[in-house]
């Protein structure tokens, strides 16, 4: 069985979905899902839903994005052994391709189930697939409980982190290169914010047992006029990872608290708030999810990162990632996941679905 759920991965990673661009994964997974007569399925736009109706008392949702972040190179998906390697593997092709093994055992789930595959996930908030359903048809997001079949190394990950991104713009004022006290150069005066960049100190919580520790970095620089101009303007962007028990408000005033030193409104200086997304808190006293991280075997850890977790909190599901994958190694030219991390990932879903509770 895991190398049917190796072949699938290996299948889906082969079809290139960067953000923006997951018409040719969704149409696999559309047809995937309509050779299961138990399930009704409906695309909207490059997003999948498909639920079963068999009247149970309980409904959960599986949910799992079609995007991947941009390539690093033009390798094709690579398989030796028992090993899949290519972007996407972990974040998160495995976990789709478990949510499509189990697809075929609604017959044995205690549950009604909805697959929700969707585009949009790794860019701004405002493209998200998940979000356009929000928006368009809640109806189809109805449920007791829902897990994101995030990369998690098969560990139930509670709650998630809030993200943050910011431009900072600093001024000056332009002039000849060759007569630079005539000016201010914007570039130099970042000097200041990017050492309080480099010298932050993450914070750390823990919220029902699970850790979370905040970050905070430079991902972006941009400034320049041309080769004989002293700058007048220069930016950083910088992405600041909040821990759930701070609300979006709380973030921006701490972001502003943490790179006061570093920009100066007074001179026309500037931090604006580009995209952002609340966290989620850890719900583990919810019994379902106990029972989720029961069935695992193993203690629940914080999200460090966000995911859409934080939508199903807002929609007042409670909500847990869980996955096949390493979660260190997403984002990463060394992405792999084994078979036996997919079989893994499946099991545990298969018997928490199926009401298989642990002794």
């Amino acid at each position: 069985m895991g190398s049917d759920l190796l072949r699938t991965t290996c299948e889906l990673v082969g079809i290139a979905s960067v953000s923006r661009a997951e018409a040719a994964i969704a149409t696999r997974v559309e047809q995937d899902l309509r050779q299961v007569p138990a399930l009704a399925v409906e695309r909207i736009g490059d997003n999948v839903v498909a639920r079963s109706s068999f009247g149970r008392e309980r409904r959960v949702i599986l949910a799992g994005h079609l995007d991947t972040v941009p390539p690093f190179d033009d390798r094709a998906p690579r398989l030796e052994e028992d090993r899949l390697w290519g972007l996407g593997a972990v974040d998160m092709k495995g976990g789709l391709a478990v949510m499509l093994d189990l697809v075929n055992e609604l017959e044995h789930m205690h549950a009604d189930l909805t697959f929700v595959f969707y585009a949009c996930e790794e860019i701004e908030r405002s493209a998200s697939g998940l979000g356009r359903l929000v928006r368009e048809r809640p109806e189809l997001l109805e449920a007791d409980m829902a897990i994101l079949a995030e990369p998690t190394a098969c560990v139930v990950e509670a709650g998630c982190q809030g993200t943050m991104r910011a431009m900072v713009t600093l001024v000056g004022r332009r002039a000849h290169s060759a007569r630079p006290q005539a000016g201010v150069n914007a570039v130099h005066r970042l000097a200041p914010l990017l050492h309080l960049l480099g010298q932050y100190e993450p914070r750390e919580l823990f919220l029902d047992g699970c850790r979370y520790t905040e970050q905070l970095q430079g991902v972006a620089i941009s400034g320049g006029v041309a080769g004989n101009v002293v700058p007048d303007r220069a930016s950083v962007t910088v992405n600041f990872r909040f821990a759930p028990d701070r609300d979006v408000r709380d973030a921006e005033a701490k972001l502003r608290t943490l790179l006061s030193g570093g920009f100066d409104e007074d001179r026309g200086d500037s931090l604006e708030v580009v995209d952002v997304a609340p966290g989620a808190l850890p719900v583990l006293e919810d019994q379902v999810l106990a029972t989720l991280v029961a069935v695992t075997g193993q203690a629940p850890q914080g999200k460090v990162g966000w995911t859409d977790v934080a939508t199903f909190s807002g929609l007042g599901i409670p909500a847990a990632n869980f996955g096949p994958g390493d979660p260190s190694l997403a984002h990463t030219p060394d992405e792999n996941v084994s078979g036996a991390e997919l079989e893994r990932a499946r099991d545990v879903l298969r018997r928490f679905l199926s009401g298989d509770q642990p002794d």
